[in-house]
């Protein structure tokens, strides 16, 4: 009796296996399939010591003067990528005020954009400045798309100490790249 029973129930266990659901298949599905990837990453970094400055008001390129960016060699993410944002981040412990350019270059050499970044003078405590994300969307994004290189300048405030430098200019910058693959 037990063996009966034992053989229906895996009868019948098999033949549910072998029932099964199916319906139409649309393969045009592919066509809506979309996916936007976030990337962010490190763009540059310096850490700049006060007698690495001169303090005459003209400006000085901060090695790394000019640094290749090279990410837009890559077709795949130039035409992929719809809004970049660039952060950064100083952090002054020097004696006096600075405005730092960071230049955009492209192929040829040619500066394509500069932003300007003023840096308040140390004095005491904690002087870390984070500042607005510069956004790239549209004709400005274009114009990202089209930089090589990112020159650096960093320009003493005249007039803004008389003490001797002392002290550190670190400089962070980070990207955000929002991407749409399609």
């Amino acid at each position: 009796m037990r063996s009966l029973i034992y053989k229906i129930s895996i009868l019948l266990f098999s033949s549910v296996l072998f029932l099964s659901c199916s319906s139409d298949l649309d393969f045009d599905q592919i066509n809506d399939f979309k996916i936007e990837p976030v990337f962010v990453a490190n763009l540059a970094y310096f850490n700049v010591s006060a007698d690495q400055i001169e303090d005459n008001g003209a400006g000085q390129q901060i090695p790394p003067d000019v640094e290749e960016f090279d990410v837009f060699k890559k077709k795949f993410f130039t035409d992929h990528l719809v809004k970049a944002e660039l952060n950064f981040e100083i952090e002054n412990t020097v004696n006096r005020a600075f405005e730092i350019e960071l230049i955009l270059i492209d192929v040829n050499n040619q500066p394509l954009e500069t932003i300007s970044l003023n840096v308040p003078k140390y004095t005491g405590g904690s002087n870390i400045i984070k500042y607005p994300a510069e956004v790239f969307e549209g004709e400005r994004l274009n114009l990202l798309k089209r930089t090589m290189k990112i020159g650096f300048v960093v320009r003493t405030v005249t007039g803004s100490g008389s003490d001797a430098l002392t002290g550190n200019l670190k400089f962070k910058s980070g990207a955000t790249a929002y991407m749409r693959i399609e």
